[in-house]
């Protein structure tokens, strides 16, 4: 258990052996468990996984606007000071990017190595667009559920309900496992803390770009051939920002690379954590 700068109480679940890797999850607000082992990433490191104030097994917040997105780098820093590290190695899934990036900027110091799994970047206002994500989503016409899955994605990206599920485009092939994957969402996910994560105030890209410009830390940007936030071409844009950044295209991936080629993303996460 992790104490909070304001006394909330956060779940950190320590998976494998070996050197520390903090992972922050996405969703947003989404708990953790969704990550599982990162498709046996764990055998390399010891995961720190952090389930973010409200989810999973860490304790509600008596301020919910202490949910937003740079609120919650203080969070990260208490599991970092918890762990006894003078540097860590942070591992961030999606929208938890944000909070990585976030972090990265208010502690530079502090970053040994950033690795931002198909992050969509709202901290640096580098996220993807309506149309990015939709050309992406084509990218699948071939399949058999597409023309349901593509007609509910346009809903719900233009703020409409959709009548069908759009999860398929999340996943590089969707199978009994992508499904079953899929079907734990709702349930792993904090709406009202979703809600707020990015709210008024939560990002200043212009400052928060101004110091990731410099940041020392090797910094890998992963994303899947087949994802739409982000798209591969932001997602070269997005490593070019840091000195010392990379980005790696898992083939055939979607927005859980972990799921669809479980080797191919553990060799690649791993190399980048022994540079």
């Amino acid at each position: 258990m992790v104490q909070a700068y304001d006394g909330t109480e956060l779940t950190c679940h320590l998976k494998g052996a070996g050197e520390p890797l903090l992972v922050v999850p996405g969703g947003a607000m989404r708990a953790s468990a969704y990550l599982g082992d990162l498709g046996g990433l764990s055998a390399h490191r010891r995961l720190a996984v952090l389930d973010l104030r409200g989810t999973g097994e860490s304790a509600v917040p008596a301020d919910p606007e202490s949910y937003r997105c740079d609120r919650q780098v203080d969070d990260v820093e208490a599991l970092r000071a918890h762990l006894g590290l003078e540097q860590v190695d942070l591992l961030a899934h999606s929208a938890g990017g944000n909070l990585a990036l976030l972090y990265a900027a208010r502690h530079p110091e502090r970053i040994r190595r950033l690795a931002l799994i198909t992050p969509n970047a709202w901290a640096l206002e580098m996220q993807a667009t309506v149309e990015e994500r939709l050309a992406a989503a084509r990218l699948r016409s071939g399949e058999p559920w597409f023309e349901a899955a593509y007609t509910a994605f346009e809903a719900a990206l233009s703020g409409q309900e959709p009548k069908d599920s759009f999860a398929p485009f999340f996943y590089g092939r969707w199978d009994a496992a992508a499904e079953a994957h899929a079907a734990t969402d709702l349930e792993q996910v904090n709406r009202e803390a979703a809600a707020r994560f990015g709210g008024p105030g939560a990002y200043d890209p212009r400052a928060t770009r101004a110091v990731l410009r410099s940041l020392e830390a090797p910094v890998l940007v992963l994303a899947g051939e087949l994802d739409g936030a982000p798209r591969p071409d932001r997602a070269v844009g997005l490593a070019a920002l840091f000195p010392a950044g990379e980005c790696v295209v898992q083939p055939g991936g979607g927005h859980f690379p972990w799921l669809d080629d479980p080797q191919w993303y553990v060799r690649s996460v791993a190399r980048f954590l022994s540079l």
